[in-house]
């Protein structure tokens, strides 16, 4: 009965998704970006660590896609409640947990879709990685995608406006893209900077696929970035569906 709702729901959007073509390319627009204006900027830097200056900017990137897109997802059920979408499905016998995972799983495709563009981007501007490394940096952007749709969800539930939910995404978001290091390792800051970044979730995420873009799996680092990845999403998922039941989504 779950699978076959959550599937339902996840064709649903998946399928406004998909008729919004011009949406999903110009989400991976920023990204693009930085790897075309930033990327060759770092070329020959000595920055520190393993690895090319794409094989440190590329898995930052493709974080950042999946932070800062993830992350605005809420203001699809915001619209959604105002046009009345909401109020009609608390009326079906459709799990409120499938409700959100077919809309997290929507997301999750469509981030690693651009993902993808993202990366074929890079190897023609001169990146080089394992087919393995690369394939786990899409499985992080997966895991972060579903992880902080299902947080801003459960927030947009909470609000009304869009007014009100934009500068709250904003204020975390920013604060944390500053904190992980995806533009550059934080090691390469003070010594402060560094250990104060060890308190922001995504460092993590962004070491682990750096040490896969270079080839290193069986790392310190692979392992805390899984157990992160991991952790963050079943805390999200939770969290989300407590919050559609307890509002009747």
């Amino acid at each position: 009965m779950l699978l076959h709702d959550t599937a339902l729901i996840y064709g649903r959007y998946l399928r406004q998704s998909l008729r919004s073509r011009f949406a999903l390319l110009f989400g991976v627009l920023m990204p693009l970006l930085y790897l075309l204006f930033f990327g060759p900027l770092l070329t020959g830097l000595p920055l520190g660590g393993q690895g090319s200056s794409w094989q440190l900017l590329v898995p930052g990137l493709l974080l950042q896609l999946g932070l800062f897109g993830a992350s605005f997802a809420g203001f699809t059920i915001i619209l959604e409640k105002s046009q009345g979408v909401v109020e009609r499905m608390r009326v079906t016998p459709v799990s409120r947990l499938a409700l959100l995972l077919g809309r997290v799983l929507r997301e999750a495709t469509v981030f690693v879709f651009q993902a993808v563009l993202l990366v074929l981007a890079a190897l023609v501007m001169g990146l080089r990685a394992p087919l393995a490394g690369v394939l786990i940096g899409f499985a992080f952007v997966a895991l972060l995608t579903v992880s902080l749709a299902a947080l801003s969800y459960a927030l947009a539930m909470r609000m009304d406006t869009p007014q009100s939910f934009g500068p709250a995404i904003n204020a975390l978001t920013m604060p944390s893209m500053l904190l992980s290091g995806l533009m550059l390792p934080m090691t390469l800051g003070p010594t402060w900077l560094d250990v104060l970044s060890h308190l922001m979730p995504f460092r993590y995420l962004v070491d682990a696929v750096r040490d896969a873009y270079v080839g290193a799996y069986a790392t310190a680092h692979m392992l805390y970035g899984v157990l992160v990845a991991v952790g963050l999403a079943v805390l999200a998922v939770t969290v989300g569906t407590r919050v559609f039941r307890t509002a009747g989504a």
